[in-house]
């Protein structure tokens, strides 16, 4: 996108924050309230945009919807249109100065597993209202250097129960139901989440179901890969079997729940800081 610049009434640019899937990010002051927000413009240039745009406003609509302290608000969605149709969306979202999960240093292995148990709190509240994420990656959770952290990018969330028309996720972390197109529900995010915890511990990613060509059922049943604790032997069993099961390619066999991945969570980060205690 070639556009860098922006004006915009109501809005005071500021800077522009960096660029991301045919979008532009801008650091901007809402002059009706006088908040600091993040306003992701993305600009209609081919028909591949539609996609673009539909994610954007689904991201507004999920936003609204669902609430929670871990779940990055979004404010204001403003359309720009030109001989009748929308050439332009702008998404005003809450600012959050942090790095993705990707980007952020090292963390300990209690650490990590904080930061999941909050990541797994906000989906379980999307859960709650009825909605899934389907795009848990790294790169979709943010963290300051507090240690607060905010999921992004609601875009692919939907209704559980949701079939959808085409395949989406992220390679790296999308489940097989995704891919297969069959009904969607909070065993998705859990399956996310664990192969974002797989990355986070490991630095590797599981096999998914996405093909190397265009025959999915030639990955079907290929999907060894060592467990957590086999890459490395400091993560404890009980982190590594939780991962395991979350990555279960039938989704019966994963955790039922977000709130029974928050309670095994909660008994391993318990273990863990008593031993740091006990050791001290």
């Amino acid at each position: 996108m070639a556009v860098d610049r922006l004006e915009l009434d109501g809005f005071t640019i500021i800077k522009k924050l960096g660029t991301g899937a045919r979008s532009t990010i801008f650091l901007a002051l809402d002059e009706e309230n006088g908040s600091t927000v993040a306003l992701k413009r993305s600009i209609y240039e081919k028909p591949e945009d539609g996609r673009i745009f539909e994610q954007i406003t689904n991201e507004y609509k999920v936003s609204r919807i669902v609430q929670h302290p871990y779940l990055r608000k979004c404010n204001k969605l403003i359309k720009i249109r030109k001989m009748l149709k929308v050439k332009e969306l702008l998404l005003s979202m809450e600012m959050f100065e942090g790095e993705t999960l990707e980007k952020f240093k090292s963390l300990s292995l209690g650490d990590v597993l904080l930061v999941f148990r909050m990541i797994a709190d906000g989906l379980n509240a999307m859960h709650q209202q009825g909605y899934i994420h389907c795009d848990i990656k790294p790169n979709n959770i943010l963290i300051n250097e507090s240690g607060a952290i905010r999921i992004i990018d609601l875009g692919q969330g939907c209704k559980i129960g949701t079939i959808k028309p085409r395949i989406q996720g992220t390679p790296d972390y999308i489940a097989p139901e995704q891919v297969k197109r069959k009904h969607l529900d909070q065993r998705t995010d859990v399956f996310n989440l664990g192969a974002t915890m797989y990355w986070a511990l490991t630095g590797k990613n599981v096999l998914t179901l996405i093909p190397q060509s265009n025959d999915i059922s030639a990955t079907l049943g290929q999907r060894n890969f060592p467990a957590p604790h086999q890459l490395h032997r400091r993560i404890p069993l009980g982190v590594s079997k939780l991962v395991t099961d979350c990555v279960k390619e039938e989704p019966e066999k994963r955790p039922s729940s977000m709130a029974e991945v928050i309670s095994r969570l909660d008994l391993l980060i318990h273990s863990i800081f008593a031993k740091k205690l006990r050791n001290q």
